[in-house]
């Protein structure tokens, strides 16, 4: 049990010195905003400080003693942290920022020895509760541990080439990618050409069925743009970053992602899966895989990735995982998924980058007997049609009619193995069309066709 004589870890130095730095220097909130929050302060004024600097900054607002004052004042909380001389005293506390992160580790660390002792106690509590089910206390004690362990592994984005470190036992390297305002090229000039590129500050959604392809469509676009010098982040949140990287490097390198998986090559092969490695490690994408966040925090993350690296597209894999502000209640999932959907497009003009964001559908193209899907389908919410500046289906019969139906009731035609139509049903700034590709699913690759035949060749 806690001493009552003992005060609870904490180092009010550091916490001073972390807010001191971000008052001199306000650009250096994105090199702690990714792991440390206002409850790891142990002073109740610091935490308050931190809070006000942090909303500033998310606001896109200046931060200096002056707006940070005002805003505190405007939440009647100037006079509870001490007042101007209290922000004054914490700039004259620190000489420069150049140590902030260092400081800003120092306070999460006191913060996470002070939860481990509140987890004590309440371990304690259960182990004196006396419970019949064994069981399930263990249970709730792992779960309070396991608590503090996935608050303090805060995930952030990491650079592709992290990734990639998995698939290659030894390293081995495009140009630097410059900054510009144009549309981001898709790398499929069908697309380019009806969309004329993606257009800055839209919301793009690529919809379908599980198992049609959104996943990789969407990692098709940004390894394209990736290519045009374009700087991206992705935001997964089904996949962790190895399967992302994996199918970013079988589309790349044209191999059988099982094959990598299980580390099958020839020599042949092998060779290009290196090549493959040293371009995409060389390519400006990034990957956040944090499976359960909201969009202000996927926002806040995009911000520090656009100061930091550079930031020109997003992609999201997919919408209906991102948390509500509602707590993911399934009676409100409809009214969340329409917040989320204002909020992704909100992103997409705050930043200014087109982002990319996948859709599940409803079950109820599978009843249609045309399987085609509709606006209507957009699943648990008709915001995401109304906020979406583009929205793209795809429809592959082949994974609706079996081979030997397909021949019965169409003996004249060939059956549409691998044939994928991309039905552009909103398009805000043009008009709608049919985008056709061929889906090669074992590379997770697609390639444009004309005239009904691929532009790639294997």
């Amino acid at each position: 049990m806690v001493q009552a004589d003992r005060l609870p870890p904490h180092d009010i130095q550091a916490e001073e010195s972390v807010i001191g730095s971000l008052l001199i220097d306000a650009e250096s909130v994105t090199q702690v905003q990714g792991f440390l929050k206002p409850g790891d302060f142990y002073r109740q004024r610091n935490r308050m400080c931190y809070e006000a600097v942090v909303e500033l900054f998310n606001r896109n607002e200046a931060v200096n003693t002056v707006t940070v004052a005002h805003e505190l004042e405007s939440n009647e909380l100037l006079e509870e942290v001490g007042g101007t001389a209290y922000l004054a005293h914490l700039v004259a506390s620190v000489p420069t920022s150049v140590h902030i992160v260092h400081f800003g580790r120092l306070v999460q660390r006191t913060a996470t020895m002070r939860r481990l002792i509140n987890a004590a106690t309440n371990i304690a509590e259960i182990g004196f509760a006396d419970d019949a089910d064994v069981d399930n206390a263990l249970s709730q004690a792992e779960d309070i541990l396991f608590d503090i362990r996935t608050g303090q592994a805060s995930r952030d984005f990491v650079h592709v080439g992290e990734a990639l470190d998995p698939f290659l036992e030894q390293s081995s390297a495009l140009e630097e990618l410059e900054e510009g305002k144009a549309p981001i090229p898709t790398g499929f000039s069908n697309m380019d050409q009806l969309f004329g590129g993606l257009q800055r500050s839209d919301m793009i959604v690529v919809a379908a069925r599980p198992s049609i392809g959104k996943s990789t469509l969407i990692l098709n676009l940004a390894a394209n743009a990736a290519k045009e010098r374009a700087k991206v982040g992705i935001f997964s949140l089904e996949m962790g970053r190895e399967q992302v990287a994996m199918r970013l490097l079988a589309s790349e390198a044209r191999l059988n992602m099982h094959d990598i998986r299980l580390r099958r090559f020839s020599p042949s092969e092998e060779t290009r899966m290196v090549d493959a490695i040293g371009l995409l490690s060389d390519l400006s994408i990034y990957i956040d895989d944090t499976p359960l966040q909201t969009v202000t925090e996927m926002r806040g993350k995009a911000r520090r990735l656009q100061i930091t690296e550079g930031l020109d597209f997003i992609v999201v894999d997919y919408m209906q995982l991102i948390n509500g502000s509602g707590g993911g209640r399934e009676g409100n999932r409809a009214q969340e998924v329409s917040e989320i959907s204002r909020q992704i497009k909100a992103m997409a003009r705050d930043l200014n980058v087109p982002v990319v964001a996948a859709s599940q559908l409803s079950r109820a193209i599978e009843r249609r007997e045309s399987h085609r899907p509709v606006l209507s389908d957009l699943r648990e919410s008709g915001s995401i049609e109304q906020d979406a500046d583009i929205v793209m289906f795809i429809h592959r019969e082949d994974r609706f009619t079996k081979e030997e139906q397909w021949n019965a009731k169409y003996p004249d035609r060939p059956y549409p193995r691998g044939l994928a139509e991309l039905l552009v049903e909103k398009h805000r700034h043009g008009p709608t069309d049919t985008l056709w590709m061929s889906v090669r699913d074992e590379h997770g690759r697609f390639i444009e066709m004309r005239a009904q035949t691929p532009v790639e060749q294997f």
